[in-house]
């Protein structure tokens, strides 16, 4: 690195010479200003070079490497662990006996030939850091290594925690030669040494509840190390974690709305010790079946036809090799996982219409919900026989912020007083019903119209293409079954027609079964209710791009010097913050129907969804100075009419208006044309806006007042 960098100097210095050198060649006598650098100047800045990487790697590695060395320590913290634990989740910790068992078999083959475990966990909460540590020391494995943001190297906290074996890396470090290169050491002598390794597949924490598509910088460095035989193999251990409430919710909110994260601090965690003191249930532990890192290799190298190992180096198969070991994993992890009664609660609240649900009803749709759930393979916690009225008053204990009761009725009434906090819990179950909601939404499109049975019909050829369209949109957001879409919708028909959903006739049209219309569609209004948010952010995603457009005097596009459109260049965080605004603005105004559809995460998928398509053009910073900017690709260019505003149609609009087609009905959206206007008119507005204004979150909570009794 030090050659290269002095390379680059020497060359500098030579092509100035030469130029100034030439720029002065009628003069006698010239003395250069600067001269090409002699070979003891190269050696003494060579020196310095090396002695600035050596401080710079000793810094690194430093910040880097952790310190599980004192066994004491080890002991006193799985102490202090245990009463933080049993006072936040006073329900304890639920693992499946059969599970660890296996986990351990595999652990002890792996001592025996020194292979080391990489522990994949979901991430929910900083919780998850402690709860797999815990399990392992208190059942006789080796810790693992933890890989951990360089955000919790806090002073004090972050030396705790290396001792507890986490080793702290930057959230991105590609551009860095020297970091890379250590990073990349490190871990493949772990793995040499056949330590342990644990590195969240998502490599943040899931804001939304539903797992997020997998981050693989670790798992790379490890396939590299297999693929260049510097280890021989290891076990990939898939985690579930399911929390019956996840601390950070709340904060969570704040996130995904757009407010900054704040930076954790040793302060954040004295003032967040009020935690300790709270009854949050209890938290379940799933253990996917361990399995060979070499042999996955082998067999997808033998299945994708890569047949000699200079292709396997190649950086495309590594690519894909890459790709399908992250996507299983998430696989592994949903196949694992355990639905909490907090989820089944918030769940039904969520997909029920009406303000609200008595207890009764939500006792039988909870029930129903679970059959649902066990019939399609899912699990659900094991309260040991308890009734089921009781395992919902004790979630609906743990939720007791986000669900309120409504008494002095002729039953209790619970409703969502904090629907955008309760979705996380709802999209802890969605990937066991996606396949049924999007059939459900795309049926929706001819059920809106209403009027006789046969006019709500969709013929399975339609349905496959709508559904193809919607899954393809999606899938940045959700994991698919294995198969092609027609083999899955396949299954899905059938599924819900043996569930008495849908009917289809003799023609193949699928329409709603007479028995689930006699229900008032209730099973059905599920699936769609599961969705629907998820159609209005792409939808949003979409219709934001209106605020690209440059404004009338702007709107003629220039040419570059290739003779193609100039791109009118908009900073990715402007746009961001104006796209929210906009959203909260049209929720407000009754054009959106859920406020948890101007999260930031899913309209982040949502906008690189449609620059995969070629409507957006995303450009990536290539130095630290500058920022990712978007713009809107020339083909999908609105054009204006003679007034200026912005016309009704072309390509974009048919992108809006397809995805629109899925969403949910409401009174203000059922004339195309106002809501067109209306709708356009405010993204000009945000356009032209300077900076972004503040909006307040929807239902705010009651001020607090005296003795902290809140003030209605």
């Amino acid at each position: 690195m030090a050659d290269r960098q002095l390379e680059v100097l020497t060359k500098q210095k030579q092509d100035a010479y030469d130029a100034e050198m030439s720029a002065n060649a009628n003069k006698k006598n010239y003395k250069p200003k600067v001269r090409p650098m002699r070979p003891e100047d190269i050696e003494a800045r060579r020196k310095t070079l090396v002695a600035e990487l050596i401080a710079v790697a000793k810094s690194n590695i430093d910040k880097l490497v952790c310190d599980m060395n004192s066994m004491r320590f080890i002991r006193f913290f799985a102490f202090l662990i245990n009463n933080i634990l049993v006072r936040m989740y006073h329900q304890g910790i639920h693992i499946k006996e059969s599970e660890f068992l296996e986990l351990r078999r595999v652990a002890e083959y792996c001592a025996e030939k020194k292979y080391s475990m990489v522990v994949l966990p979901c991430h929910k909460s900083h919780v998850d850091y402690l709860v797999i540590s815990y399990i392992f020391f208190r059942m006789g494995l080796a810790l693992p290594h933890i890989a951990a943001g360089d955000n919790l190297d806090m002073p004090i906290v972050g030396k705790v925690l290396k001792s507890a074996g986490a080793f702290f890396i930057r959230r991105s470090w590609a551009d860095d030669q020297l970091y890379t290169n250590i990073v990349q050491e490190y871990v493949q002598e772990l793995l040499e040494g056949g330590y342990n390794i644990e590195c969240f597949i998502e490599g943040t924490r899931s804001r939304t509840g539903k797992l997020l598509p997998p981050k693989l910088g670790v798992l790379k460095i490890i396939m590299d190390a297999m693929l260049t035989d510097r280890v021989q193999d290891c076990y990939v251990v898939p985690i579930s974690i399911g929390y019956d409430k996840v601390i950070e919710t709340e904060t969570y909110i704040n996130e995904l709305l757009g407010i900054p994260k704040e930076k954790e601090s040793l302060w954040g965690v004295i003032t967040n010790s009020r935690l300790l003191q709270l009854k949050m249930g209890r938290i379940d532990v799933r253990f996917a079946k361990p399995y060979s890192l070499r042999n996955f290799m082998n067999h997808e190298i033998e299945r994708r036809e890569i047949g000699n190992e200079s292709e396997q180096m190649n950086n495309t198969a590594k690519a894909q090799l890459l790709k399908a070991l992250g996507y299983k994993v998430l696989a592994d992890i949903n196949s694992v996982s355990v639905v909490m009664p907090t989820a089944l609660v918030g769940t039904v609240v969520l997909t029920l219409r009406g303000r609200g649900v008595g207890r009764n009803e939500l006792i039988r749709r909870v029930e129903w919900l679970k059959r649902e759930i066990l019939s399609k393979g899912g699990r659900v916690a094991n309260f040991s026989g308890m009734e089921t009225g009781d395992v919902v008053d004790r979630a609906l204990g743990v939720l007791k912020d986000l669900v309120a009761c409504q008494k002095n009725l002729l039953e209790p009434v619970f409703y969502a007083v904090k629907r955008f906090e309760l979705s996380f819990y709802r999209n802890q179950l969605i990937h066991l019903f996606i396949h049924e909601a999007i059939v459900a939404v795309t049926m929706y499109t001819r059920i809106k119209i209403g009027g006789a049975k046969s006019t709500q019909q969709i013929s399975q050829a339609e349905l496959l293409n709508e559904v193809t369209f919607l899954s393809r949109l999606l899938k940045t957001d959700f994991i698919y079954n294995p198969g092609d879409i027609e083999s899955n919708l396949e299954c899905t028909l059938q599924y819900m027609k043996k569930s008495n959903v849908i009917d289809i006739d003799s023609e193949g049209n699928v329409g709603l079964s007479d028995v689930e219309r006699g229900i008032g569609r209730e099973n059905y209004d599920f699936y769609c209710f599961l969705l629907w948010p998820f159609v209005e952010t792409y939808w949003l995603a979409a219709v934001s791009l209106y605020t690209l457009i440059p404004n009338a005097k702007e709107s003629t596009l220039e040419l570059d010097s290739n003779g193609e459109p100039q791109l009118h260049w908009v900073e990715e965080r402007v746009f961001m913050e104006k796209t929210q605004m906009f959203g909260k603005t049209l929720y407000y105004q009754g054009d959106l129907s859920y406020f948890e559809s101007v999260n930031m995460e899913t309209l982040k998928n949502g906008f690189n969804r449609l620059s995969d398509y070629g409507i957006l053009v995303i450009k990536k910073p290539t130095n630290n100075k500058e920022r990712t900017k978007v713009a809107l690709h020339p083909n999908y260019m609105p054009s204006r009419g003679p007034d200026g505003r912005v016309c009704i149609d072309g390509a974009l609009w048919d992108m809006v208006e397809h995805i629109g087609t899925f969403r949910r009905e409401g009174k203000n959206r059922r004339d195309n044309a106002t809501v067109s206007s209306r709708v356009l008119r405010f993204a000009e507005i945000v356009a032209n806006a300077p900076a972004p204004v503040k909006v307040p979150l929807p239902n705010p909570a009651p001020k607090k007042i005296g003795n902290g009794a809140s003030k209605l």
